[in-house]
């Protein structure tokens, strides 16, 4: 189990990427456009820049649905490989069966 503040530390910059989402995504626009003017470019730069650090979709971590653990994580399940075994042997995970040769 994860400690509790990583987990929402987590939550708390899933909220701010969603905030700042699409002014991010008008900025980045602006900045990789050809057609945009050297000084739109610097301008939209430095409004870029100030935003806060957490606005950055990769400051988030994928952690597991149930208890917080950030390795092994797998996005078809949306939990750590530690709790997808533990899910697919109870039986929880439809279509999941355990491989056996």
């Amino acid at each position: 189990m994860a400690k509790r503040s990583k987990i929402v530390r987590n939550e708390r910059r899933r909220r701010t990427v969603a905030r700042y989402a699409a002014r991010r995504e008008r900025l980045t626009a602006i900045i990789a456009s050809p057609r945009t003017t050297p000084e739109e470019r610097d301008a939209a730069r430095r409004e870029l820049s100030r935003q806060p650090r957490d606005a950055s979709a990769t400051r988030v971590r994928n952690r597991d649905a149930v208890d917080g653990r950030p390795r092994g994580y797998l996005r078809a399940f949306g939990v750590s490989r530690v709790r997808m075994r533990e899910l697919a042997h109870g039986g929880h995970l439809p279509g999941v069966r355990k491989a056996s040769w």
